[in-house]
């Protein structure tokens, strides 16, 4: 895991949720609000997920052994993977369920707790806005000049584009409850605190989808980036290597990547050379880019047609 700052969001979003899923759930509690509810529930599988990124991070650090030579390093994408799946079926799928049963049995927030709601609202907005600064924060040191959008699918490390999603897709989901407990305690409709858990709900099942996608891609096996690959082939090029003949790169993990490569020798150079060849080829590809933690090259003659 990128122990700086992929832990630092981690644990942010983590004290963050479980405060915030506390007080929602008095607030439930003291009010029955649909919404209250919901996001409580939504802030329990946000505290799960982020125990779920810690545990991966901690997993993929074990070293390699007979039986996995290329180390752990995907464990990081099995258990981001699994926060999608959590957060579809705890925390959106829940939601939608609370709302339709609410819809059928509307009814008001009504009692001298009535205010709870909105105070509790208010005081999540003001955590879940400290977590997502701190997420930003984080992301800003390696999104370079890339789009938000951009960098959430482009990004190797998991953990801090799932930690900005589940904190941005929280925001969103406060101001829709803090919509529907308010209709609800203006209009004395309960179906408006209902219509307010169904937005939570689709918001959830949908940041749930875009991370389903995106680390599938990356369990599947993902290419290094284009200026990484670049500078891997600029890397190759030396004395006793002419050319590049083709290159295949593919991440282990987050910050180990596997590298394979034809690279064109001399037909008159000795095996010695040859060898000495790849030796100083390996170490400039280490050098440009450090994260090449296994590196294979073949040897080839360059065949002109």
């Amino acid at each position: 895991m990128a122990h700086g700052g992929g832990t630092r969001a981690i644990l942010a979003a983590l004290a963050a949720n479980l405060g915030i899923a506390v007080t929602k759930f008095v607030a439930y509690l003291l009010t029955s609000s649909s919404s209250m509810l919901a996001e409580a529930v939504h802030s329990v599988a946000d505290s799960g997920n982020q125990l779920l990124l810690l545990l991966g991070g901690r997993r993929a650090r074990r070293d390699a052994d007979p039986s996995h030579p290329f180390g752990y390093g995907r464990e990081r994408y099995v258990y981001a993977f699994i926060v999608s799946i959590v957060l579809f079926s705890l925390g959106g799928l829940f939601a939608l369920f609370e709302s339709w049963e609410k819809w059928q049995d509307p009814h008001p927030i009504e009692g001298r707790w009535w205010w709870v709601p909105l105070v509790v609202l208010v005081a999540s907005m003001v955590m879940e806005g400290l977590s997502f600064r701190t997420a930003v924060g984080e992301a800003n040191h390696t999104r370079g000049r890339q789009s938000w959008v951009q960098y959430v699918r482009s990004a190797k490390a998991p953990e801090i584009p799932v930690v900005l999603l589940e904190d941005f897709g929280a925001l969103i989901g406060l101001v829709l409850a803090m919509v529907g407990v308010g209709l609800t305690l203006l209009t004395g409709d309960g179906r408006w605190d209902a219509a307010g858990s169904a937005g939570i709900g689709l918001l959830l099942v949908c940041i749930a989808a875009v991370l389903a996608v995106e680390t599938k891609s990356l369990l599947l096996g993902e290419s290094a980036t284009g200026a990484d690959v670049a500078a891997i082939e600029r890397a190759l090029v030396g004395d006793g290597v002419p050319s590049v003949i083709h290159l295949r790169t593919m991440h282990l993990g987050p910050d180990e990547l596997l590298v394979g490569a034809k690279i064109e020798v001399s037909a008159t150079e000795s095996a010695a050379d040859v060898a000495a060849a790849i030796d100083a080829a390996e170490q400039r590809v280490r050098a440009a880019v450090p994260i090449a933690t296994v590196i294979y090259l073949e040897p080839d003659l360059r065949r002109h047609t």
